[in-house]
């Protein structure tokens, strides 16, 4: 018989839809077909990331095959009633599918390993739905990690995950109460510290002109509301803001991301390709 929402796994798996029980217990759930998918591509590489997988009847039809792989990596999979879905669920629409995960935490030292070239790191972010978006985008535009440093929302938030698109489960993710230790841990990587500030006395434009755009780089963004702090913008060694040409007040901190790491992935693209002409002539 499906589990129902009283049933006792159902009842545990509702507490992680809280901050608190997810840092309890190391999980956090993520809900439909494509972070499933997601989640099932990492469990590949990385053992133990997948617990269980709650399906209703109807979703269970639609994804056999996908539950069968995620099966096969060790996750138990839980048939469960429309309701009992719905109450996993914080959307108005449930999809039927919700995927019980380890959290997929790293340390600073983990998430800037190697030679990173481009990180997002959010700063007091409180929004799940801008950090989620900029999750996205940063996974887009080919970033190597995004950081989450100060009293920033949990990228494991369920609007954060569905923001995400399942670009949650692609980058390394760091949290770190201390945004000093955050700042500190991207200059030793080798980053340039460029804060996104509105008010900047120069724009992306100016910046790409002159090349500084190609150069490693970790992106500070603010909260929509109020920016980066003074310490933390101090802390920059250069602030962007993006050029405005049109009548528009300003942009959303998800659209602001968008532009300003975009702009850095075409700067150090474009500069890879001078350096290896260069080489070859």
């Amino acid at each position: 018989m499906p589990f129902t929402e009283r049933t006792p796994r159902v009842s545990a798996a509702r507490r992680l839809t809280r901050r608190a029980e997810r840092d309890k217990t190391g999980r956090f759930l993520a809900e439909g077909a494509n972070a499933l998918e997601c989640a099932v591509r990492l469990a590949e590489s990385r053992s133990g990331l997948l617990h269980e997988v709650f399906v209703t009847e109807r979703a269970g039809h639609r994804l056999a095959e996908l539950l069968a792989r995620a099966e096969e990596l060790g996750a138990r999979i839980s048939p469960v009633t429309e309701s009992a879905a719905a109450a996993l669920s914080d959307t108005v629409t449930p999809q039927g599918v919700v995927a019980l995960c380890a959290l997929l935490d790293r340390d600073l030292a983990q998430a800037l390993s190697g030679t990173p070239k481009l990180v997002a790191v959010l700063v007091g972010i409180t929004d799940p739905g801008n950090a989620g978006t900029v999750l996205r985008v940063a996974d887009a535009a080919g970033a190597d990690a995004v950081l989450f440093a100060g009293d920033s929302v949990d990228p494991y938030n369920g609007k954060a995950v569905r923001s995400s698109a399942g670009s949650l489960f692609h980058l390394p993710i760091a949290r770190s109460r201390s945004t000093p230790d955050v700042l500190a841990a991207c200059t030793g990587a080798g980053l340039r510290l460029v804060a996104a500030d509105a008010h900047a006395t120069v724009d992306l434009d100016a910046a790409a002109d002159t090349g500084l755009l190609a150069e490693p780089t970790a992106w500070l963004f603010g909260s929509e509301a109020h920016g980066l702090d003074p310490a933390t913008s101090a802390a920059a060694e250069l602030a962007l803001r993006v050029p405005i040409y049109g009548a528009a007040e300003s942009l959303n901190l998800g659209t602001a991301a968008a532009v300003c790491l975009y702009a850095s992935a075409r700067g150090q693209r474009a500069g890879m390709r001078a350096r290896a002409a260069g080489s070859i002539a």
